[in-house]
């Protein structure tokens, strides 16, 4: 083949190398392009990844070895960036060398050899080139493995950052939510301490938590395959929660203002799409609905009524419920399949304890917090039935 050939194919390489890695380490935003090799990258890997995954039982070592392709996947996209930059000024080099009777001095081992001390500025001197444009490209290469050495060292602290806020709140839904989070926990536990009026400031919050979600997880997608803690816990589960508790209120089920849990709900919905659109994972052809069957359904109505909300939501709460499930849970279905996120119910399935309750004197914790932050919302007898839930507690400590 014609000597142009190989230096339009190393130039091609390099440009599109340069490029995918500008885009995802630099460019604030993300790129619609579905042509990218970093795009590529992960389809391939996580696909083979998840493969092996899910030949394992579902549990503890299934999780865990989930958790490591997250910082695995990047060393990995670094190490591939690096070794097609090095390749890709290798060969240029090697195309752009002196040939004596028609034969290059050195062969392409041997200049990919100086292309990877070049580009890691080691500078032995063993190999040199010996043409201006050699030289040129050198220079050229030597900058770039700088320019690259120093981007990477500053990307990852950002993406740790972004993680670690991501995961901050998905660690405050354990308290408030329990694990995995659930909608009827949510508002159970907000209600027995008299924490309904406080909806709307935790509502506030996720809202604020979502559009800091989507537009980490748009510009930097490879953050969705970072997993939580704890096996129970995800982004996909909380967001999960937190929409199925704005449903809740938007439906009238519980009697709260639906501002709030309004604009937490688009947002979210928002992301979900966006997500979806990222990943390439559309809704489900119909919606399965097998979050909340109907049999959970009205296990939800007996928490409520024992938790003394009052139901609001009517006869037809259900079916109006059902529909506007249908318009985010299809597409959580799919980024659950896709990214091997459990969702979580609509209503706690177990009698898992709370992360917080766990270790030592757990068991003891969980009893004092639940029964001492309960209240009564009846004013008339709310003394008599705080007394007379203390002294239960006091014999059953005894």
């Amino acid at each position: 083949m014609s000597i142009i050939f190989f230096r339009i194919l190393a130039l091609v390489l390099l440009g599109l190398v340069l490029q995918d890695a500008f885009e995802v380490m630099l460019l604030p935003r993300r790129t619609s392009r579905r042509t990218r090799l970093v795009r590529f990258f992960f389809w391939s890997t996580w696909k083979l990844w998840s493969g092996i995954a899910q030949r394992f039982r579902n549990g503890p070592r299934r999780e865990r070895f989930l958790s490591i392709y997250g910082p695995l996947s990047m060393l990995m996209l670094f190490v591939t960036w690096a070794g097609s930059l090095i390749f890709g000024f290798g060969l240029l080099e090697w195309s752009l060398q002196s040939r004596e009777a028609g034969v290059f001095v050195s062969a392409l081992t041997e200049q990919v050899y100086m292309s990877g001390i070049t580009f890691f500025t080691l500078g032995y001197g063993d190999v040199v080139p010996h043409t201006g444009a050699g030289r040129f490209v050198a220079v050229v290469e030597a900058g770039s493995g700088i320019g690259f050495i120093a981007v990477v060292i500053g990307y990852l602290p950002v993406l740790y950052q972004l993680f670690a806020r991501r995961e901050a709140h998905v660690i405050q839904l354990d308290a408030r939510a329990g694990s995995p989070p659930t909608a009827a926990t949510m508002l159970r536990r907000h209600a027995e301490s008299d924490g309904l009026d406080n909806l709307d400031d935790l509502l506030r919050e996720w809202e604020v938590w979502a559009s800091e979600l989507m537009e980490s997880h748009l510009s930097y997608p490879m953050l969705a395959y970072y997993r939580s803690q704890h096996d129970n816990q995800s982004w996909l589960a909380a967001i999960a929660a937190v929409m199925d508790t704005c449903a809740l209120i938007l439906v009238n089920v519980v009697d709260r203002p639906p501002l709030q849990a309004r604009m937490t709900f688009t947002i979210a919905r928002q992301v979900i799409v966006e997500m979806s659109r990222a990943f390439g994972t559309g809704p489900t052809a119909t919606a399965l609905y097998e979050r909340l069957p109907h049999e959970s359904f009205l296990e939800m109505e007996a928490i409520f009524i024992d938790a003394e909300i009052e139901w609001h939501g009517g006869t037809a709460a259900e079916d109006i419920l059902a529909a506007l499930r249908a318009t985010y849970e299809p597409l959580l279905e799919n980024l659950s399949a896709a990214l091997l996120l459990p969702l979580p119910g609509w209503v706690p399935t177990d009698e898992t304890a709370d992360h917080w309750s766990r270790g030592h004197q757990g068991d003891l914790a969980g009893l004092l917090i639940d029964e001492l932050s309960y209240r009564k919302r009846a004013s008339g007898d709310a003394d008599v039935d705080r007394e007379a839930r203390w002294d239960a507690l006091s014999r059953r400590l005894k």
